[in-house]
């Protein structure tokens, strides 16, 4: 079923794909491997009949030397020697997908670029997430920074955001970065950790350079493991500029804000899935824009006008601060959506390749000190990686026209015709485009000081904003941040480096660097360093971000069944999570068909998606399990009580109804935990585990009235799992009486 509505939005998408000038681009290079009329060639062209044997000079009964005239054993062999290209040294490890984006308004009050003016246009993007640290064998649920890069392919040129899911940066100068990164990266004596910062060298860097302060509080917070790049913050980062029609400029923050809510892992759930399915990320994105539940993010600007600048108590130019909303308000213009996965993840997610210098008329930049370095570093960069005709590859060339007097160089693909590679030339050959025509003309800005390596005197501040971000934090996510922080220092084997830095969180919160300080190892500190205001912002939580109306669209259910289940909650459950666009998986002892109660051998029954060992709870958003006679063999097994203890400790909605109940009475039944009785209607829901001993088959609707309070046992339970996880469950210690 699932595989129909896939193929059924691809043919969808495939048939819209000429209306979208970057797919109709992209198809010109694009080959169908399922062609029926295709046969096996050379790459110059020629047919082969053999591509399984090395021409040799051999008889029936003696196998001879092999011959280099073999063209085609050549080719083959030497295509393979050279498929791997440079890997990004950050940013390896990547997911892409195609969408669109469209303005709510026009923000031709601070620009004159039509792809935030037009309210008309629907422009291509392609987006592509990425984890910081790791190569590309590494996991996708490490803590570690997201990229969050987006390509618009607009009428007047490529215009590139590269972002990341947190909307500040360990530096204020692009030439601190390498030491960042070498510090950061595994250390290199050993090569070990992979893809993770708890050790040494990154903890001794953060406190050698106290501007780091703030961003290592947001990456160590919930930010660091996110539920799904579809459920992450995009931001610029940086600080560009915004001209309009008049020559007015405006210095920018760009936002990218999900629908569906900011959400994250638990740190142990993190961890298992890293081993247990090291592509979750990637297959979660995949999976959602196959069954249609395209992702979206809701697009905004943070604008200044110039005489504003120096209105603020931190230099709007530092990439270590944020713009409070509370100070400059977000105006959110426009949607971001993807919807449609590519179709080779080499020649488009890893190919594809973004540059802060991809900027179209009405778009500029600051003398934000980490964007002007990385101006100059991406483009350098893409060279070393892809070749100097990088901007050719059909995923990186825009949909606009392109001539210049560019030539030559490795892997040119354009063939320009014309004597003229040169300007001026004689016959007035493609000359510069007139502002009128559309030609990009830098800002006049004024520029007076001395030469100098310096920065302003508000860059000094390093710690005010780290102490915003903690004070701002809800006390779930402060526990969460105490524990990562924990976990990290203790992989630290230096007491230079774990004692230095309970010293730094001294200066955020003295609470703060008390409960570090007692998991690293390190003496407890007495006394708070710097001063802390206590002032808050709105945005700075996860808790700001949820969903406009509950929803549980894209969220992975797994049903637990065996031999003897109720098929009446079981259909009813199923058919309510689908008609609710969630995504529910059968999981039972085995993967061949499992019967209903009632059923006899050879009756239709239900083939499960998996069985209890080939998946873990880790990867569902919530369990269900219906009644019936099943639960009698179920209960026997530890792996089904696992699964109940597991999904209890990581904070998840569980579900139960009839016999079930019992079941999950014995996985999860500690101090202040209630449950339905057995025969009885009512439907209980406590910390998220929402039973009914006896479920009428009407609780079992399609049409589900998500709401807090709600009675049936079907809205109760979908509610629970649209909060996506039950916080007062860890806050009141629950979670940690269960052995998961």
């Amino acid at each position: 079923m699932a595989s129909t509505l896939s193929n059924g939005l691809q043919k969808v998408m495939d048939g819209a794909a000429f209306q979208n000038p970057k797919l109709a681009d992209i198809s010109k290079d694009t080959k169908d491997s399922h062609d029926s009329n295709a046969r096996l060639t050379t790459d110059w062209g020629s047919k082969v009949s053999d591509t399984d044997h090395w021409l040799t000079v051999s008889t029936e009964d003696q196998y001879g030397p092999a011959l280099l005239e073999d063209g085609h054993a050549r080719e083959k062999i030497h295509r393979f020697d050279h498929e791997r290209i440079p890997e990004r040294v950050v940013h390896a490890r990547g997911a892409g997908a195609f969408g669109t984006f469209k303005l709510y308004e026009s923000a031709q009050d601070v620009t004159s670029a039509g792809v935030l003016t037009d309210t008309s246009r629907t422009t291509p993007v392609f987006l592509r997430f990425s984890t910081v640290l790791g190569s590309r064998g590494s996991a996708d649920t490490v803590r570690d920074v997201r990229g969050f890069a987006v390509k618009f392919y607009t009428e007047e040129g490529n215009w590139d955001i590269v972002g990341n899911d947190i909307p500040v940066f360990f530096i204020q100068d692009a030439i601190k970065f390498t030491d960042l990164i070498h510090a950061a990266k595994p250390e290199p004596d050993v090569e070990v950790p992979q893809a993770q910062t708890a050790h040494n060298n990154f903890w001794d860097f953060q406190y050698l350079h106290s501007e780091a302060t703030h961003m290592f509080m947001w990456a160590m917070s919930d930010r660091g493991i996110p539920r799904s790049y579809r459920m992450m913050q995009g931001f610029g980062v940086n600080t560009y500029t915004l001209t309009n029609a008049k020559g007015e400029r405006h210095f920018v923050k760009f936002h990218f804000t999900p629908t569906l809510g900011v959400h994250s892992f638990v740190w142990d759930e993190a961890l298992k899935l890293a081993g247990q399915d090291p592509d979750f990320h990637r297959k979660d994105l995949y999976e959602a824009i196959s069954q249609g539940v395209f992702p979206t993010w809701k697009f905004g600007i943070q604008t200044l006008e110039e005489s504003q600048e120096h209105d603020f108590d931190f230099d709007i130019l530092d990439a270590t601060k944020v713009w409070p909303e509370e100070m400059v308000p977000i105006r959110y213009i426009g949607e971001l959506e993807l919807n449609r996965n590519v179709d080779e993840y080499f020649t488009q997610t890893e190919q594809a390749a973004f540059a802060t210098g991809h900027v179209v008329p009405g778009i500029g930049f600051s003398d934000d000190p980490l964007l002007q370095g990385r101006n100059f570093s991406y483009f350098d960069t893409q060279v070393s990686r892809l070749g100097i005709n990088w901007e050719e590859l059909p995923i990186n060339r825009p949909v606009c026209p392109v001539m210049n007097q560019n030539r030559d160089g490795q892997k040119r693909h354009t063939i320009t015709k014309g004597k003229a590679n040169y300007w001026p030339n004689r016959w007035e050959s493609a000359p510069p485009a007139k502002p009128s025509e559309g030609g990009y003309v830098d800002h006049p800005e004024k520029v007076a000081g001395i030469k100098t390596r310096l920065k302003s005197q508000k860059f000094k501040d390093h710690i005010s904003q780290a102490q915003l971000f903690w004070n701002s934090q809800s006390p779930p996510e402060k526990m969460h941040l105490i524990s990562a922080l924990g976990f990290e220092l203790d992989h630290c084997d230096d007491p230079v480096v774990y004692n230095r830095m309970i010293e730094r969180l001294c200066d955020i919160d003295i609470e703060l660097a008390q409960a570090v300080a007692e998991k690293a190892g390190a003496p407890t500190p007495t006394k708070q360093g710097k001063p802390n205001a206590g002032n808050q912002s709105a945005g700075l939580s996860i808790t700001a971000y949820n969903a406009p109306k509950p929803t549980i669209a894209s969220r992975r259910v797994a049903i637990l069944i065996g031999d003897g289940y109720d098929p009446v909650a079981f259909n009813g459950v199923y058919a309510a999570l689908k008609a609710a666009k969630a995504f529910p998986f059968v999981i039972g002892p085995k993967r061949q068909t499992v019967l209903a109660e009632g059923e006899s051998k050879g009756g239709k029954g239900v083939q499960p998606d998996h069985h209890f060992e080939g998946m873990r709870s880790t990867m569902f958003d919530s369990i269900f399990i219906p009644g019936g006679p099943h639960i009698e063999t179920l209960r026997k097994q530890g792996r089904v009580v696992h699964w109940v203890r597991e999904a209890f400790g990581h904070l998840k909605a569980i579900g139960a109804t009839g016999e079930a109940v019992n079941l999950v009475k014995t996985a999860c039944e500690v101090d202040g935990m209630t449950f339905s009785a057995a025969g009885s209607h009512d439907v209980v829901d406590s910390y998220g585990v929402v039973t009914a001993g006896a479920a009428k088959p009407e609780s079992f609707k399609e049409t589900i009235n998500m709401a807090k309070g709600a009675k049936d046992f079907i809205d109760v339970y979908t509610f629970n799992i649209s909060q996506h996880k039950n916080f007062d469950r860890e806050m009141d210690g629950l979670s940690s009486m269960v052995a998961y």
